[in-house]
């Protein structure tokens, strides 16, 4: 069973637009899971770009990221599916920066399987690392807030395949239902606090060879996308900055899906 790994490739890169102004998130800390990624690289990289002070997580992999001036940002790596993952991420956000405002909840695995072939520990795998990490980081994020005596904003990166499930990722699209439905439930749990809880929902992100590896299904993708390209990790990131921001104050609870318009077909 192999990580997630996402970044922006070629197919559609052409037709990309340039970066979006940034808000301003200066003074927030903001933890990212799966910054060893694509995606989480982006997250990452537009939050820092929008003055956050970042955390990064990653399971094993290194990554690399600087902050404006050109310094390190800090990264801790944890398995995030054992005991103590959790719970390293968070007490040592702490013990880096003192407080914690925001939480991208990016970390997943989506491993292709067959769901009448698939195994009771595969099934176990996903569930734990897309949805279960995703609880117990928002538990433990929440409650530090909840300490400090201020609110924040929780993020859940999940996947148009929530709702569309596509053949032998049966079992990623329902972790990923189970956390659009997180979203909503730590939205309700959590409101009074002031922590606002939402998810985003990505379309086809490109990665390097992604045109190459999958051909069939980016040609279709392209031929239905309303928008007329792939997704870039910078297009998850500007969903993840509004979403910690003042902008969107009075949005919890909420599934913002980020595909290019592409489920407003019957299928791609």
């Amino acid at each position: 069973m192999t990580d997630r790994s996402h970044g922006l490739g070629t197919a559609g890169a052409d037709v990309v637009p340039p970066p979006a102004e940034l808000l301003d998130l200066t003074g927030r800390v903001i933890v990212v899971t799966g910054a060893g990624g694509g995606i989480g690289a982006g997250i990452a990289g537009r939050l820092i770009a929008a003055g956050a002070d970042v955390v990064a997580n990653t399971r094993s992999s290194p990554v690399t990221l600087t902050t404006p001036s050109g310094g390190p940002v800090p990264v801790v790596t944890a398995d995030l599916t054992a005991e103590d993952g959790p719970g390293r991420v968070v007490d040592e956000t702490l013990r880096l920066r003192g407080r914690i405002d925001g939480l991208v909840n990016n970390a997943a695995i989506q491993p292709v399987a067959a769901l009448a072939d698939l195994a009771d520990d595969d099934w176990r795998a996903m569930l734990d690392t897309d949805l279960t990490a995703a609880h117990r980081l928002t538990r433990l994020a929440a409650a530090a807030m909840v300490d400090a005596g201020h609110g924040g904003s929780i993020v859940h990166i999940a996947s148009i395949e929530a709702t569309q499930p596509a053949p032998a990722h049966e079992h990623y699209g329902v972790a990923k239902a189970g956390l659009v439905m997180h979203a909503r439930a730590a939205a309700s749990a959590y409101g009074r606090s002031g922590i606002r809880v939402n998810a985003v929902s990505p379309g086809l992100i490109d990665r390097p060879g992604l045109a190459d590896d999958w051909p069939d299904g980016v040609g279709r993708w392209l031929s239905a996308v309303p928008l007329g390209r792939l997704g870039a990790p910078d297009d998850i990131g500007d969903a993840c900055m509004f979403l910690c921001s003042d902008l969107s104050r009075w949005i919890t609870g909420a599934n913002l899906v980020v595909d290019g318009g592409v489920l407003t077909r019957p299928t791609w």
